[in-house]
């Protein structure tokens, strides 16, 4: 509870440094740079295939600005929304992922991810795991002692997650699969369940994992070639044997801006996938540090938005910060380490620096929810530090006489 004596100006020096701008100009400072990498990376390829040098920054040019306003919405939508529109929300997730097995999705590269809507297709995983997330905040806070306490309660939403992994999987994308599944799990077990009852499910997993990666053998060559890339560099192992390489040509200060090599038909979907390793070809380590630092100071600040969102007694604005901050954290450091060759190689975008509408215009919508997070908890505290000072306040009587 807030002290009567303590100010606006008090509360927000015993809070701690403000998260919300920190939040707000690691995302901007992202996106930025996204815009000045696809611009060189994507430049070369886009005049040959395209015809037209600009195709690529110009359509992400145009998804940063929807995704602005996106954003905007999403910080004026209340939480009381989402946490509602719960069931409607894992309804949206579940429909989207099946209606892209249909006739309608879009198959590139032998996977049918994506539903095309005119000049630009939809990825299906990027809405449904923002749905699925929401859902399971919501669950958790109407279930939590359930969810705490018995079996039943912890594998209601496993087996929610489990359906949607398996129609991710038959995608297929295994990359979304492994980051929504670990989200949800963090989400479920910052809420308090005991790792005990973690232990079946992840063994679970990583027996269907095994099976998964044994039974496709482009999953089982991208082990292999993960394992010795150099193996097989012109083949399995080219993506991250020329990812390599870039990291290698950035040295310590990198080759200059629009120098690269590698992206000049070696390394497939360097404006994509790989923006990373071009990102280190061109401003070498300094460069890639400087990205890593600002993607650990965009998680640092969600998950203080989500921690001081718990101290305020706000349990469903709490738990969707962490699971949507958990959501960008994932995936950008699975599509750090890919490129690293720290992981085998998925099909994971860089969150706000990728070029891809689908990707984008989602995590722009997360930012803005956090930044929502953070001003319903500001308004509350706000609330009640003038509720606390005006109980707190002396009054006068009829008579004069000053009482407490």
């Amino acid at each position: 509870m807030i002290r009567p004596d303590l100010t606006l100006t008090n509360l927000s020096i015993r809070e701690g440094v403000n998260p919300l701008p920190w939040l707000l100009m690691s995302a901007i400072a992202l996106l930025v740079m996204g815009i000045v990498m696809i611009s060189s990376a994507s430049m070369d390829m886009a005049g040959e295939v395209m015809g037209n040098s600009y195709h690529f920054v110009i359509r992400q040019l145009i998804f940063v600005c929807l995704g602005c306003a996106l954003a905007l919405i999403a910080a004026n939508v209340p939480l009381a929304w989402w946490e509602r529109s719960g069931w409607l929300l894992l309804g949206v997730g579940l429909f989207v992922l099946l209606l892209v097995l249909t006739p309608i999705g879009r198959t590139v590269n032998g996977s049918t991810r994506w539903i095309p809507f005119g000049l630009f297709n939809v990825q299906v995983s990027e809405i449904a795991k923002v749905c699925l997330i929401a859902y399971l905040a919501g669950y958790v806070v109407r279930r939590r002692e359930e969810l705490v306490n018995t079996w039943a309660g912890f594998l209601k939403p496993v087996v929610v997650l489990t359906v949607a992994s398996i129609l991710l999987v038959i995608e297929p994308d295994f990359g979304a699969t492994v980051v929504l599944m670990t989200a949800a799990m963090g989400m479920i077990f910052l809420s308090g369940v005991r790792l005990s009852r973690f232990l079946p499910l992840i063994a679970s997993c990583v027996f269907i994992g095994t099976v998964l990666i044994l039974t496709q053998p482009y999953r089982l060559k991208r082990v292999v070639s993960y394992l010795d890339p150099w193996k097989d560099q012109f083949d399995s192992g080219y993506q991250l044997t020329q990812s390599l390489i870039a990291f290698g040509r950035g040295d310590w200060a990198g080759v200059g801006l629009g120098n690269s090599v590698q992206k000049l038909f070696y390394l497939p979907e360097a404006h994509t996938d790989f923006i990373f390793a071009i990102t280190a070809e061109e401003f070498g380590l300094v460069g890639s540090l400087g990205t890593l630092l600002l993607f650990t100071i965009l998680v640092v600040a969600g998950f203080t938005i989500a921690r001081r969102a718990e101290k305020a007694e706000m349990p469903f604005a709490a738990c969707f910060g962490y699971g949507i901050t958990l959501l960008i954290g994932l995936q950008a450091t699975i599509n750090m380490a890919v490129a690293t060759g720290l992981l085998p190689t998925k099909g994971l975008t860089l969150p706000l620096m990728s070029y891809g509408g689908s990707s984008l215009l989602m995590t722009c919508i997360c930012i803005g929810i956090l930044a929502r997070v953070e001003m319903e908890r500001t308004a509350m505290a706000r609330s009640s530090d003038t509720g606390a000072q005006q109980s707190a306040s002396p009054r006068k009587p009829k008579g004069g006489a000053v009482y407490e």
